[in-house]
């Protein structure tokens, strides 16, 4: 009697071991979240859901007419910005943000694309051609593509798509928003953690 009540115990002893295991992470979930409560979140821009806001097939062209997309940059992450093409001061910094950003990135850069997507027909002042060199300069199709930039891009509230820099995937996926007037050097380390996670592109 006393062996068979010795096994039964160290069978419940077993089964309750194994419960808590299971249960641990549900546990640690819980404790985290409602004792800890942590303030900060990992991130600085706004994770944007990839569902309710596919890339658009929609038609753009460079500046000399030649038919290019957005999906033709799938397989880098593209930092991407949106306006008029008469580019006042802050479409200037934006421009000048997205430049920067992607050299801090140092040996990384190469896997970024830099594309301001024009939305009107207005031309473009050779200065900031040239300045922005390697910024892929697309111009909207036609007035319902660049209508459909407008709906396609979440914007924060008060805002329009025009104040953001937005971040592709390299599946060709919109996942990020960045502030209006973003802290540049949080931007970065958003961008450095996102290349350092992911192998891809």
């Amino acid at each position: 009697m006393a062996e068979g009540a010795k096994k039964r115990g160290r069978g419940r002893g077993m089964l309750l071991l194994v419960l808590l295991v299971c249960a641990a992470p549900l546990i640690a979930s819980y404790f985290t979240y409602y004792v800890l409560k942590p303030e900060k979140r990992n991130n600085y821009g706004t994770l944007i859901d990839q569902r309710a806001h596919p890339v658009p097939s929609m038609a753009s062209t460079t500046l000399d007419g030649r038919p290019m997309a957005l999906q033709q940059f799938k397989g880098k992450w593209v930092m991407l910005m949106t306006g008029s093409g008469t580019c006042a001061d802050a479409c200037r910094n934006q421009l000048f943000a997205m430049r920067q950003l992607r050299l801090m990135q140092g040996k990384e850069m190469d896997r970024i694309e830099r594309v301001w997507l024009i939305t009107d027909r207005e031309p473009l002042d050779t200065l900031v051609i040239r300045e922005f060199d390697g910024t892929h300069m697309l111009r909207a199709a036609s007035e319902a593509d660049a209508a459909t930039v407008k709906t396609w891009l979440p914007a924060d509230a008060g805002t329009t798509s025009d104040q953001h820099i937005y971040l592709i995937d390299p599946l060709g996926h919109l996942m990020m928003r960045f502030p209006a007037n973003p802290e540049p050097r949080k931007v970065y380390k958003d961008i450095y953690k996102l290349l350092k996670a992911s192998a891809v592109g």
